[in-house]
């Protein structure tokens, strides 16, 4: 099982928008193979952090997903939106990788 959690700081007049494509792109990816679970949630401390808990069977099922033209679509859609980039954190059995997107 691989575990990622995205953390990212969404400019505060772009919340709303960044929330909203990100729905579209949570229907999307829960059509993947290998999705176990991908949600999408705001913070409780700072309603500008916007934090995507996901799980997937295999590293190469969340590969595939980094590639999925949904996933292109969203990064170009979302990129104007934040305030940083995004910090992606891919959990697996034995490391943590750590990677700003």
């Amino acid at each position: 099982m691989i575990y990622v959690v995205a953390t990212t700081q969404v400019k505060p007049d772009s919340r709303d928008a960044f929330i909203a494509g990100h729905k579209k792109c949570i229907a999307e990816t829960l059509k993947e193979k290998g999705c176990v679970a991908y949600e999408g949630h705001t913070s409780i401390h700072d309603p500008n952090t916007y934090v995507v808990v996901e799980r997937w069977e295999t590293r190469d099922d969340l590969n595939a997903h980094g590639r999925a033209p949904h996933m292109k679509v969203w990064r170009e859609y979302s990129s104007p939106l934040k305030a940083a980039p995004t910090v992606i954190e891919i959990i697996s059995a034995d490391k943590v990788d750590t990677i700003k997107a």
